[in-house]
């Protein structure tokens, strides 16, 4: 009996329907944060559509549409006629909660999602849109203190969560006291200092960002445990003194290659013997072709800097031992602002 020939699959566009799409998911994201919709539904609340409609004042059509759109992408959850938020949309969406990642939802929707709109021209040019090179001093040389505020706000809540995921993976108890070089508000500092309490820290960065660092630390109540130190790692010959461990977490991805191996060297200089640099990042593979987080947020880098990357573990790991590092290694982390953790140790 003749064998039958092998069954093959039909090449469809269905994920290339899905890629050009994909805005549709996100302004629908964006478009619940900024009416309300999870604050409307806050505290275990189950609404129907007229309710729903009444509440936002909008009509009961795009009350339906934009409940059945969260829905299935998994931000509400149903009963019968009632919609409520589900777990993550309770926890992070809602306004005032210590997590609210809204505010960075909020930031990509009205400055990066308008510049994106312009990438054949970035792509032409090799300029950034989010902000005027020449004009502005840098990316965050705003006239906007709203959108900075944002900016900030979701920078804290994306870094808590990759504070933890590394003290998950690396042993701090080897370590005294921390630097957090372009620390911001000082989620890694706060997260690390709790979860290992013989630690201490300084969080260094912009004089106008160390005013939010010190809000935060303050509402931490370790202001014994953690300073604030102004300064410019860019510009300044040296970084502050006395630390055996640095962090530098989805800072290096912001410059050009040159910018992060001087930045590497002066973390080598003012670490002592059995010191460690730890470079947090969403690292590309060696190969450059992934993971979609790394390869994107580099897309992203293109519209907002002037030269920055994300760039592999192997790149980092011969910046490193450039920079005079004796050994490195190269942990996997699980978290929204980084996928690994590139650590080199001083001899």
């Amino acid at each position: 009996m003749p064998e039958s020939p092998p069954s093959t699959t039909p090449l469809l566009p269905t994920s290339l329907m899905q890629l050009a799409t994909g805005f549709w998911s996100f302004k629908t994201y964006a478009g619940a944060i900024e009416i309300g919709l999870f604050n409307l539904l806050a505290n275990g609340r189950e609404l129907t559509v007229e309710e729903v409609s009444a509440g936002l004042g909008i009509a009961h059509r795009p009350a339906d549409l934009l409940l059945a759109g969260c829905a299935s992408l998994g931000l509400l959850d149903k009963s019968g006629t009632r919609y409520r938020n589900s777990a993550p949309a309770e926890e992070f969406l809602v306004e005032g909660r210590p997590y609210y990642f809204g505010g960075f939802v909020r930031y990509l929707d009205r400055r990066e999602y308008p510049a994106w709109q312009h990438i054949t021209e970035i792509l032409r040019t090799n300029r950034p849109t989010t902000w005027t090179p020449g004009t502005q001093q840098s990316l965050f040389d705003t006239e906007d203190p709203q959108t900075l505020q944002l900016f900030w706000d979701c920078m804290y809540s994306i870094s808590t969560f990759t504070a933890r995921a590394l003290a998950g993976v690396y042993d701090f108890t080897r370590h005294k006291r921390l630097l957090d070089v372009g620390g911001g508000a000082g989620a890694f500092p706060i997260e690390l200092c709790r979860t290992f309490g013989h630690l201490s820290a300084t969080v260094f960065d912009l004089p106008p960002v160390c005013d939010l660092a010190r809000q935060k630390i303050t509402d931490a109540t370790l202001d014994d445990t953690i300073d604030v130190v102004p300064g410019d790692f860019l510009r300044d010959a040296e970084l502050p003194p006395g630390h055996d461990a640095i962090i530098l977490s989805m800072i290096l991805h912001d410059w050009d290659e040159e910018t992060g191996r001087t930045l590497l060297r002066k973390c080598r200089a003012a670490l002592p013997p059995g010191g460690a640099v730890l470079i947090c990042e969403l690292l590309l593979n060696d190969e450059r072709t992934g993971p979609p987080a790394a390869a994107l947020m580099g897309m992203n880098m293109l519209v907002e800097t002037e030269g920055g990357k994300n760039y592999s573990a192997a790149e980092y790991r011969s910046w490193l031992r450039e920079a005079g590092f004796a050994r490195v290694e190269v942990l996997p982390l699980e978290a929204a602002g980084a996928n690994g953790v590139v650590v080199g140790y001083a001899s």
